[in-house]
């Protein structure tokens, strides 16, 4: 069955000084590893409006709890900023540089969010990725993250991820297989455009 779609709801107020200073410090440290780094397809997402679809989502009665896991987490600040919302944060990352700059990103923020590297694929859907296709970056080929943080997918409330356009039907795909019923899913597609979803239905794992 298909996830169900969901509005986003409006959020007044300002962005918090302290929200706005984190995230000039993360552009402008992202712009500083672009110039040196050689990971490729790096691209962060648009983190204002993240905050916002984020905190949209913590205010309202949208996910079932606060358990956060950004699937692809880059630099991190995505995380962060679920974590400034109190959400129990974690990010999912293959490259391992990019963990590292996560980790000092919130560790020089007093941020409790956790990073791991490896890949967000849920153990065993291997098969099922490479079959629906070929990607530009998408791979399973890593370390096993959700060992490393002793949980499954289906124990997250709220996934985040940034998907390549070839990327995004295997990355819903992912999350209606394996996520739990009531989970919900964000994700970013550039600008300022991000979809709401949820799980609605039970799906048994293959």
């Amino acid at each position: 069955m298909p996830l169900t779609d969901l509005e986003i709801p409006r959020t007044d107020g300002a962005i918090p000084p302290e929200v706005r200073r984190f995230i000039r410090d993360a552009d402008r440290r992202i712009s500083d590893f672009q110039v040196w780094s050689r990971v490729p397809a790096f691209v962060p997402s648009n983190f204002e409006p993240a905050y916002r679809v984020l905190r949209a989502v913590a205010e309202n009665p949208l996910a079932r709890g606060t358990r956060f896991c950004e699937w692809g987490s880059g630099f991190g600040a995505v995380t962060c900023l679920a974590a400034m919302l109190d959400f129990e944060a974690v990010g999912i990352e293959v490259e391992a540089e990019l963990v590292a700059e996560a980790r000092r990103l919130a560790d020089d923020h007093g941020l409790t969010a956790e990073f791991v590297a490896g890949s967000f694929v849920p153990p065993g859907a291997e098969n099922r990725v490479y079959a629906a296709g070929e990607y530009a970056w998408f791979t399973t080929e890593a370390d096993a993250a959700y060992a490393e943080l002793g949980l499954e997918v289906d124990d997250f409330d709220v996934v985040f991820a940034y998907p390549w356009p070839d990327e995004e039907g295997v990355t819903a795909e992912l999350f209606d297989r394996y996520a739990g019923p009531g989970a919900v899913l964000v994700t970013f597609h550039g600008g300022d455009d991000f979809r709401l979803r949820r799980k609605t239905v039970g799906r048994r794992k293959k």
